[in-house]
């Protein structure tokens, strides 16, 4: 298979480059990748890869060209070997953006290359800052099938120069991110490696249908809010088979903040995670929240990797926050490294601004953990709830922890939440009485209808535009 994917890429670039060669596009055939009819190379609307070239009235005129096809077969934009320096650009529907295992798109560092754009009505505000944001490096808004994949190139998102200004409170809108894309359905980022974005890497925001599989995901384990993948108001999510390595959570689900989040209303729910893997010193693999205010159900993983992290799974969420964390299933997960195995916090604190209601309160019910392994682990567990707003429902099973060698004296700090635990070691707290449970704690037989949807690959027909 992967001679032949090899194969069809080297035919693809020589026929595109002889494509090129001939200054016309029309009537010239080629193997198709992502099973798309129509398909150009940057260069032929004036890209330059020499890492100092401007491309971004490329890409646009590139993309703004291509998205004549979406209606007959849709159409792709392959970034050839180099090194494409751009600002921002949006994507279109029926659309591949396909980067070359040896093609490396470099993120402008000039704000000027990033419109400021109006904050994300579930949250009210930017993160960094009140106000508007820098639009995304990659983004787009109410489209449908939209693919963002390649032979494994790079997206690198320059971020070292936006990491400091934001240490040195320069900038007075929020940083932006490296994929956003906004209130779409059938979309797929597959197969890259993102380094470096000014703050997080990858941000399906509004939509429906998304599949994330295959991503390599480098920061530094210091830089500020660089999350790998945050799935954010979202139905039928599946992420599969990446690696990150972050300054922030590693995977963040989220749906909204405060009461910008209550109003908008739009839950993340029926998301899966599966075969992924994680280093983040000082923050968590999978995080629910901190905000959550549109709801967050049916979170699935299985198959997690944790190494040298701060936390496994971290549900962050306040008073304020209102709505709700439930239904959430983890399983097969092993830890090596870590300062908690488990945290559950209800006094995470930060509002967008003093309109919040401090009497919205969330609700965290059935949350689900079983057959984990852990090493060299500061706490078992740090599970607090809210003062009159328990935690309820909370079961973990089948877990075995072994603490470092220098371990926090009390390894499991529990208030304000209740469950139960079966064949647990160290022994869980009284909230969680011991009830070996025979059939320990439940994860869903169903299949959620997004693992069914294959992801687009190399098809090697051939076709015209």
């Amino acid at each position: 298979v992967f001679e032949i994917f090899s194969f069809c890429l080297i035919l693809l670039s020589v026929r595109l480059v002889e494509c090129g060669k001939h200054g016309n596009l029309d009537f010239v055939q080629y193997p198709a990748i992502n099973c798309r009819k129509h398909s150009a190379l940057l260069t032929d609307f004036g890209g330059k890869g020499d890492g100092k070239t401007s491309n971004t009235a490329a890409f646009r005129a590139a993309i703004a060209h291509l998205s004549k096809y979406a209606a007959h077969g849709g159409a792709q934009l392959i970034v050839p070997p180099g090194k494409w320096l751009t600002g921002s650009f949006n994507l279109t529907s029926h659309f591949t953006l396909y980067v070359h295992q040896e093609a490396v798109i470099l993120a402008s560092q000039d704000e000027s290359e990033y419109p400021i754009i109006e904050p994300l009505p579930s949250y009210g505000r930017g993160r960094d800052a009140p106000g508007g944001r820098f639009i995304s490096l990659i983004s787009g808004t109410n489209l449908t099938d939209v693919v963002i994949t390649g032979g494994n190139g790079t997206i690198d998102g320059q971020g070292a120069s936006w990491w400091k200004k934001f240490r040195d409170n320069e900038l007075k809108s929020t940083r932006p991110y490296l994929i956003e894309i906004l209130y779409s359905n059938q979309l797929q980022i597959s197969n890259l490696t993102l380094v470096n974005s000014p703050s997080w890497h990858v941000h399906p925001v509004y939509s429906r249908d998304v599949i994330i599989q295959g991503l390599t995901v480098l920061a530094p384990t210091d830089s500020p809010n660089t999350d790998g993948i945050n799935p954010d108001s979202c139905t039928n999510v599946r992420i599969e088979d990446c690696y990150v390595v972050s300054g922030d959570d590693c995977i963040a689900v989220k749906s909204g903040w405060d009461q910008y989040g209550i109003k908008f209303g739009m839950p993340t729910q029926h998301l899966i995670i599966k075969r992924f893997t994680c280093i983040s010193p000082d923050s968590a693999v999978i995080a629910l929240g901190s905000e959550m205010s549109g709801g967050i159900q049916d979170v699935r993983a299985e198959d997690i990797t944790a190494i040298n992290s701060e936390s496994g799974v971290r549900i962050k969420t306040a008073s304020g926050r209102g709505a709700y964390v439930k239904d959430i299933y983890v399983r097969r997960m092993s830890m090596t490294t870590m300062k908690y195995a488990f945290w559950m916090t209800g006094a995470y604190g930060s509002h967008p601004d003093d309109g919040y209601d401090p009497k919205a309160l969330p609700v965290i019910s059935n949350i689900n953990y079983e057959h984990m392994w852990a090493k060299n682990v500061t706490m078992a567990a740090n599970l607090a709830g809210i003062h009159k707003d328990p935690f309820t429902g909370i079961c973990i099973s089948n877990v075995t922890i072994e603490l470092a060698e220098k371990p926090k004296k009390v390894q499991w700090n529990c208030t304000d939440i209740s469950g139960v635990s079966s064949r647990v070691n160290p022994r869980p707290c009284n909230l969680l009485p011991d009830k070996d449970l025979h059939v320990g704690c439940p994860f869903p037989s169903d299949r959620l209808p997004i693992e069914s949807v294959p992801l687009k690959t190399c098809s090697g027909g051939k076709h015209h535009i």
